[in-house]
């Protein structure tokens, strides 16, 4: 199997690339940085793989790569959770994520042949935040700004339907492994300095990064997986509870709240992504018999952090 990576170079593609390549497929990575990429996955080490340059929001070359690829997945899109939401910053989350997939599908739209599927990311920000209410892939959209972004980019991603193209959306949950999220929380925990972000009652809705790269490649060679479905664990803990085993798991206390008027300070409008939460249940993902290496938080925390 041939696949087209976007985003391949961050923490969850960098993953994708180690296992595909690990089990023999040919990968091409579409980059915007070519030096950084060749760092991440020199030649020496990474004999399946093709690195290209592309640009996320325009046409290109890259985009007649695609026809010699089986599936493409699309990952690409500027972090959420780093520096404040200024009106340029929003922007920018944005395009990176509507104009990005608009471009991809355009290439796939117009190879020949076409890949077969196409994997692109979304996120459980799509639900909105409640502290009450559950989701699964039927829930309605809310209408806060990720959600407003998320259907953007689900938008774009649906019209490779019209060009015959098995269609996955994932929406990604709280991905937890060596580094990303849990990356930033551990050095607090390590200082006996870690406790729970805001009130503690919002849920934390997550999946270990092993599961959603199983996840990925389960939707890459199955055919009867196709539409939505929820990236994350079957297990959503709450803030509190997610601070409270992190704590146990390090040996740690887990005592020390981190005040939201902290947080806000920081991020600005971008500290919803901590201070509130949503409880997303993956129902569709459990129904196609997907297997689970960590269902539960504890077990996932240890086999990351030992």
């Amino acid at each position: 199997m041939k696949v087209a990576i976007t985003g391949a170079t961050g923490f969850v593609g960098s993953i994708l690339v180690q296992r595909l390549h690990g089990e023999g497929h040919k990968i091409v990575v579409l980059t915007r940085n070519t030096a950084f990429a060749q760092k991440v996955f020199p030649s020496e080490a990474f004999s399946n793989l093709e690195i290209v340059a592309y640009t996320p929001n325009t046409s290109g070359s890259w985009q007649s790569l695609i026809a010699s690829c089986d599936g493409v997945v699309n990952l690409a899109g500027e972090p959420i959770g780093e520096g404040r939401w200024t009106p340029e910053r929003k922007q920018e989350i944005l395009n990176s994520r509507k104009l990005g997939t608009q471009k991809i599908v355009e290439a796939i739209a117009n190879a020949n042949p076409k890949p077969s599927v196409l994997i692109n990311a979304s996120a459980i920000g799509y639900y909105g935040t409640s502290e009450t209410t559950s989701f699964d892939e039927a829930s309605l959209s809310g209408n806060d700004f990720l959600a407003q972004v998320c259907q953007a980019w689900e938008a774009e991603a649906k019209k490779v339907k019209d060009a015959g193209v098995r269609l996955v959306i994932l929406r990604f949950g709280i991905v937890l492994g060596n580094g990303g999220a849990l990356g930033k929380m551990i050095p607090a925990f390590k200082l006996f300095a870690g406790g729970p972000i805001g009130s503690g009652r919002q849920w934390f809705s997550w999946i270990h990064v092993d599961d959603l790269v199983n996840l990925i490649l389960q939707a890459l060679t199955e055919p009867e997986i196709e539409g939505v479905y929820n990236a994350t664990a079957p297990n959503p803990v709450r803030m509190a509870d997610l601070s409270q085993t992190l704590g146990g798991v390090m040996n740690r206390p887990s005592w020390l709240p981190v005040p939201g008027f902290a947080i806000e300070a920081l991020l600005g409008d971008g500290a919803i992504v901590v201070l509130e939460g949503q409880q997303v249940i993956p129902k569709r993902t459990v129904e196609t018999g997907f297997e689970y290496k960590y269902p539960n938080l504890k077990s996932a925390l240890t086999q990351i952090l030992n």
